[in-house]
């Protein structure tokens, strides 16, 4: 006899669970809700019929009774930057230790982000995660308005309704204008991700006036957009210059790599020799032997911690009130980049550049 259209079983219900195993249809529910109160002995009893039944939860129904789908969606541009495939991982371990699935959204870079909010605002999410720098601050606020959690990853807005968990981006700019000056360089370059975006404002505006403080005030600027293709071709332009700087502040290490390939093997030029190259989140390639990247680094784990914490706390209170986390990293120093004959110390197997004065 055919078991249902096609050949598939029709769906097993918890009522159809509880009369296996004969226990009651809250025993199943508890059974299947994460903390809830249940004696081992009735537990192993509804896994084993549960499981002769082929039974499973439906999470989207346990949703509308609970008002909670535990899922936490999580907005991003872009995966090409390998910084960003290590937040996902982070994420997806700390929100499974609260009992929490992560759903992923993916915009564009090359347009408007923000209708995957139509998408978005269509699934029963208790919370919203936006790891994008090119999503508008607007929107945000508009899911925070509607009561629903919102946390800015790696960027910040300058209204304050939205929280937000970011690294000291002004104090890391700063840090490698005065590893660069004290590295003897007289020229300097800078390599922009997306130029409105907070991050690439932040770390710039440090980078800036640190080399100000110094007698600097010339910067040559190229814009990589945080893509490989566009930080080559700025790569191209800067490096083609009779005036080209000695040292180069690159927005990122994604961007970095491709700025060094350029360097290497369409210049012919020796790094760090001819041309020093500073990179920003620590992350991937900039590990590795072949590029060695001086980078400034993002305490990841950290980050994605207090960006857990913060949702939590919201989805259990029920309160939305901003909350701004900032944390601080450290100059990583490497093998793209000329040493500076004081400041660098060893931690946790880095070395890193530490001047007496931070």
């Amino acid at each position: 006899m055919d078991s249902g259209i096609g050949g598939k079983k029709p769906g097993v219900t918890s009522s159809q669970v509880a009369e296996h195993a004969g226990v009651s249809q809250s025993a199943v529910s508890r059974t299947f809700t994460p903390g809830a109160s249940i004696s081992p002995k009735t537990r192993a009893k509804v896994l084993a019929s549960a499981k002769v039944l082929g039974y499973r939860p439906n999470a989207i129904a346990r949703s509308l009774i609970t008002s909670r789908s535990r899922i936490i969606a999580v907005v991003m541009a872009y995966l090409e930057n390998l910084f960003y495939p290590d937040v996902l991982e982070e994420l997806g371990r700390a929100l499974a230790a609260e009992n929490y699935h992560l759903l992923l959204f993916t915009g564009f870079m090359d347009r408007d982000s923000d209708p995957v909010f139509d998408q978005l605002m269509q699934y029963r999410v208790d919370g919203i995660i936006l790891a994008s720098t090119s999503l508008s601050s607007e929107l945000s606020e508009e899911c925070a308005t509607a009561g629903i959690p919102v946390v800015l990853f790696n960027r910040t807005t300058e209204r304050d309704a939205v929280s937000s968990v970011t690294t000291r981006n002004r104090e890391g700019g700063k840090r490698i204008a005065d590893f660069l000056v004290a590295g003897g360089h007289k020229s300097f370059g800078y390599i922009a991700g997306l130029e409105n975006s907070s991050t690439n404002r932040d770390r710039f505006e440090g980078y800036r006036d640190a080399l100000a403080a110094h007698g600097f005030t010339e910067i040559t600027i190229g814009t990589g957009n945080y893509n490989r293709a566009d930080a080559e071709t700025a790569a191209r332009e800067m490096l083609s210059r009779s005036d080209r700087p000695e040292a180069l502040f690159v927005a990122n290490d994604h961007m970095a790599v491709a700025v060094m390939d350029v360097a290497r093997y369409e210049f012919g030029l020796s790094i760090p020799k001819d041309l020093s190259i500073v990179g920003y989140d620590d992350v991937g390639p900039a590990r590795w032997t072949s590029y060695g990247i001086t980078s400034m680094s993002q305490p990841l784990k950290k980050m994605v911690e207090a960006t857990v914490d913060i949702l939590m706390d919201q989805i259990t209170s029920g309160e939305i009130e901003a909350e701004h986390r900032i944390l601080s990293g450290d100059l990583v120093v490497r093998g793209s980049a000329r040493l500076t004959e004081a400041g660098l110390v060893e931690s946790d197997g880095r070395r890193i550049y530490r001047p007496r004065e931070s």
